[in-house]
């Protein structure tokens, strides 16, 4: 039965309970092991006055494909109109209408982002032609240790995705000026809630979720959530079969009428036979292109690569009688991966197919991260008007471990179809080991403030000082590094009209780096920098958002191999820029008909006006949009576009060039009832031929032929 209460505790002002803090922590125990507990007992309660501030619906309750406001930018929770950055977001409703079950679909769907998708299972992300570092959960985070997302990260944990795009030294601390990626999770509601599905698609693939949320006291003050999901399946590529295992559990508990406390764990394990390492060799030995079936893999029938992410964080809201708020959150990561691979290289001979060896090995690694941020956030009075003020600091510690066991038979000649066809006996890892053991150590403290100049005129200043430490070693390779940098942020936006705004802004970010000149001194940090100039506008009563913005980015003194000393590697810095346009919309075009449309144009170049990084497109179209029928309101369609113009890789040994290319996908679903609904999702319906990236060239694979799926999803 429906649950038919008409006040929602979590987010209502002035609701009254009582409780004592010993039942409560009684109660907060319970209900974390066995929820059905704290039914059983009767509670004496002291009364105590709870208060919630309004805050902005997650995206899973709008069912829009646009956000009001994002924090992601700047941390001061601002309207996106009023954010003076683009910022690109996937809500909740996207990635259910097409099954963006992952985060490679997730982003390549999204305004400015690249995926570059080397392997089956390390992904490289690009925005404004850099490579994107910075993830963030809930706003916090640290860079990526490896520079790479492993595994297939799945999406059902979070009620969406935002992306800032260009330099973010003020939240992020370290990094590229390409891009943020903000995860934001789901939380627990004010109403019992669930939802299921099922799935079966192409090759085999099965998948079910589930998501259940719910008070876990009659007084609505104590709630929990709890998210999995389970996918399996083949592959279009042989021999692969990947699975992924996800848990999410959250609960949220008011310790009193000012005071929250949030403490949440989730989990998946990624499980991937046949996974490749490395990929199809793009050139043959006479350097003509290469040209292989679609579902070509160089994985042994015994290779595979699994991981393991958890993340275990705590987080107190507390919000003070002048309505300054104070959040300290804390976090542990671990992410742990291991595989028997198996690597092809060379170039084959375009005739005989001969030309391509073995290499053989065993990897483990282990990555532990322990994050702390804490800020204290609030408004102020100044010449007669309100203005926004955060100030904080955070702390991260990271440190990889890991070890390659390389196999007997390395550098051993394969036959023309022993490199593809999974026969490569498993030989013993015994010839030679390797790895890596370093420490990176993150400390900040970061500062902003909003002036409201005038009524249509407001100027946001920022600052980010960050001290960064590394040590220990990778692969033989000294990681030492020590280096620090204040980071301003500085951003104006003039309102032109009640629905448009003029912005600009400037914000730089810097990447400590371990590489040696030449004499062996550690070069000096990369630095980047961000301008850009845009229009906003807030349209059809604010449930449609768009963006137009013109874009310079720099990078100073990114490493770049210069020669050899010996057998000892040196590197000098070089300077890139892009520059470019960025268009964006987002929301409701009409009734029913939901949209997130966007493009991007730029261009790269280094210090001598020659383009580079040629394995980036630079155009780029994202299109996605659903339309529900008003003459049958129980059936939705739609359709995403994801366009991208040419790439290619240029070498010595030759040329290969993928042309620009467009993905159709479909969709279609149809309400039952209130409570059960049937989708149809058809992806690349032209059935195009594409490598899936460039990124590591020589090397690369191809992206997944037509395929399609059908899903079958309750909710109450």
């Amino acid at each position: 039965m429906p649950n038919t209460r008409s006040t929602s505790p979590l987010h209502q002002p002035q609701l009254r309970l009582k409780i004592k803090p010993m039942n409560l922590a009684v109660a907060l125990t319970l209900s974390a092991t066995t929820p059905v507990l704290t039914h059983a007992a009767e509670v004496t309660l002291n009364q105590v006055e709870v208060s919630a501030n309004a805050t902005q619906q997650p995206s899973e309750k709008t069912g829009l494909y646009r956000v009001s406001s994002s924090n992601s930018a700047t941390l001061l929770d601002l309207p996106l109109s009023e954010t003076p950055q683009t910022v690109s977001v996937v809500t909740r409703a996207q990635m259910d209408d097409f099954k963006l079950d992952n985060i490679d679909e997730v982003l390549g769907n999204t305004t400015g982002v690249t995926v570059e998708k080397a392997e089956t299972e390390r992904t490289y992300y690009t925005a404004r032609g850099f490579d994107i570092t910075n993830f963030k959960v809930d706003g916090v985070g640290v860079p990526f240790t490896s520079g790479h997302q492993m595994g297939d990260m799945d999406t059902a944990i979070y009620d969406r995705i935002d992306v800032v795009l260009g330099a973010n030294g003020l939240t992020s601390s370290t990094g590229n000026p390409s891009a943020t990626i903000d995860f934001v999770r789901k939380r627990p509601t004010p109403e019992f809630e669930a939802s299921a599905g099922v799935l079966y698609g192409s090759w085999n693939t099965r998948r079910i979720d589930a998501d259940i949320s719910s008070p876990l006291n009659s007084e609505g003050t104590i709630a929990a959530r709890v998210v999995i999901a389970r996918q399996e399946g083949d592959s279009y590529l042989d021999r692969y079969e990947p699975a992924k295992t996800v848990f999410y559990g959250v609960i949220e508990a008011y310790l009193s009428y000012q005071t929250v406390l949030t403490m949440g764990y989730s989990y998946q394990k990624n499980d991937a036979d046949g996974a490749m390492w490395g990929a199809l060799p793009l050139l043959h030995s006479n350097g003509t292109p290469t040209d292989y079936a679609v579902n070509t893999n160089t994985a042994a029938d015994w290779s595979y690569w699994d991981s393991q992410d958890q993340r275990v964080f705590a987080e107190l809201n507390h919000t003070f009688s002048n309505n300054w708020q104070w959040k300290t959150t804390l976090g542990y990561n671990q992410l742990k991966s291991d595989g028997a691979l198996f690597y092809v290289y060379g170039n084959p001979d375009q005739h005989t197919g001969e030309g391509l060896f073995s290499y053989p090995s065993l990897y483990n690694s282990n990555n532990r991260q322990a994050l702390m941020d804490s800020n204290l956030s609030g408004q102020f009075a100044l010449a007669g008007r309100e203005h926004e003020f955060i100030v904080g600091a955070s702390a991260s510690r990271s440190t990889l471990s890991d070890i390659s066991h390389y196999g007997q038979g390395i550098g051993t000649s394969l036959t023309p179809s022993g490199a593809f066809d999974g026969s490569y006996p498993m030989p013993s890892f015994d010839a030679s080991t390797d790895g890596s053991d370093y420490t990176d150590v993150r400390k900040s403290i970061y500062a902003a403030t909003r002036l409201h100049l005038a009524d249509d005129l407001k100027l946001l200043l920022g600052a980010n000082y960050t001290y960064s430490d590394s040590s220990g070693t990778a692969y033989g390779v000294n990681h030492q590094s020590n280096a620090h940098a204040t980071t301003p942020y500085i951003g104006l936006v003039y309102d032109l009209s009640q629905n448009l705004s003029l912005y600009g802004s400037y914000t730089e970010i810097f990447n400590p780096q371990y590489k040696t000149d030449a004499s062996g001194t550690v070069l000096e940090p990369v630095e980047g920098k961000s301008y850009e100039l845009g229009i906003k506008g807030d349209f059809f009563a604010q449930k449609l958002n768009a963006s137009a913005a013109v874009f310079k980015v720099e990078q100073n003194n990114s490493a770049e191999l210069a020669g050899y000393i010996g057998s000892q590697a040196y590197y000098k810095g070089i300077d890139a820029a892009s520059q470019g346009l960025e268009m964006q919309l987002a929301g409701e075009l009409a009734d029913g008909w939901q949209a997130s449309m966007g493009a991007t144009a730029l261009s790269i170049k280094n210090e001598l006006g020659a383009t580079v990084k040629t394995y980036v497109p630079k155009q780029t179209v994202r299109i996605s949009t659903t339309y529900q029928l008003p003459q049958l309101k129980a059936l939705k369609i739609g359709a995403s576009v994801n366009w991208q113009s040419q790439t290619s890789y240029h070498s010595a040994d030759g040329n290969f060039t993928q042309p620009s290319y467009a993905i159709l996908n479909l969709m279609a679903r149809y309400d039952v009832n209130k409570q059960l609904s049937v989708t149809a999702n058809l992806n690349n319906v032209t059935n195009q031929k594409y490598i899936s990236s460039l990124y590591w060239a020589p090397q690369a694979f191809y992206g997944a032929p037509i395929n399609g799926s059908i899903s079958v999803n309750w909710k109450y």
